[in-house]
């Protein structure tokens, strides 16, 4: 009977002397809080999409406190995130500008075609293992869904071969973005705005037997912007959407009807 009594008392010591080591590691191993970075991180909705550039709300929020990051970023959480977050910060609230994702690729089944039959997983990230793809032009859509199936809204469809957003529905929070194998996604102004839709890097000449509506890279539409938001790159057009005004003068002089408007 004592050596019973004995083993319990010991268990009973050894936990007094366990639960009162963890509770000293707990005080001395704390890591301190920012009240302020904890406000700002309950303003954001959560989704830790990354769309604003950083390793989620936790790591925009901390770039918010200390002043390193600019406010407005988080295309998810909008003008409401805007409001609550600016009097934390001690700044003016902004006012926020909706985004949507746009998809730079007009390669449907009609402008283009496949080059090989595909039978393993209906994935774009398998799919662009081989041979970058299936199709003639190894930048397009290759229209598995990948950014479809990332989507929690609804907004991404695959339609005739190519991914498609719905912009109403479309939030802009980037997982879209990320997932797709061939960068051929972006978040952009939600607001009329000229697009390449084409990404092929390969001159001219190869682009065009590849696909019928594939920018070659003519400098048209560079020449004809007096604003400076077009540039050729890569043998192909690249349109900023922040500076462009919406004129439609290089969506007439493309010669591939390449390019479109963001209505």
């Amino acid at each position: 009977m004592s050596g019973i009594i004995t083993a319990v008392l010991l268990v009973v010591v050894i936990s007094l002397i366990v639960g009162v080591v963890l509770a000293a590691a707990s005080v001395l191993m704390e890591v301190p809080t920012d009240e302020k970075t904890e406000k700002i991180e309950e303003s954001l909705p959560g989704a830790n999409c990354g769309a604003c550039g950083y390793s989620g709300c936790a790591g925009y929020a901390a770039a918010l406190s200390n002043g390193e990051a600019q406010l407005g970023l988080c295309s998810l959480g909008g003008q409401e995130a805007i409001d609550a977050i600016a009097p934390i910060i001690g700044t003016q609230a902004v006012k926020s500008v909706p985004k949507t994702a746009v998809v730079h690729c007009g390669g449907n089944d009609s402008n283009t075609a496949k080059m090989a039959e595909y039978q393993g997983v209906r994935s774009c990230a398998c799919a662009n293992q081989l041979f970058a793809g299936l199709g003639k032009c190894l930048y397009g859509c290759i229209g598995y869904g990948d950014c479809v199936h990332v989507c929690e809204y609804g907004a991404i469809s695959i339609n005739d071969g190519v991914a498609q957003v719905n912009v109403e529905k479309c939030r802009a929070c980037g997982k879209c973005v990320n997932v797709c194998p061939k960068k051929l996604i972006a978040i952009e102004p939600k607001r009329s705005h000229a697009v390449v839709k084409c990404i092929n890097c390969d001159k001219g000449a190869q682009t065009k037997k590849s696909c019928a509506v594939g920018c070659i890279g003519c400098m048209k539409c560079d020449n004809e912007c007096s604003l400076g938001a077009i540039r050729i790159e890569k043998f192909h057009a690249v349109i900023d959407a922040e500076k462009c005004t919406g004129c439609e003068k290089c969506v007439s002089v493309c010669p591939q009807h390449v390019i479109e408007m963001s209505r």
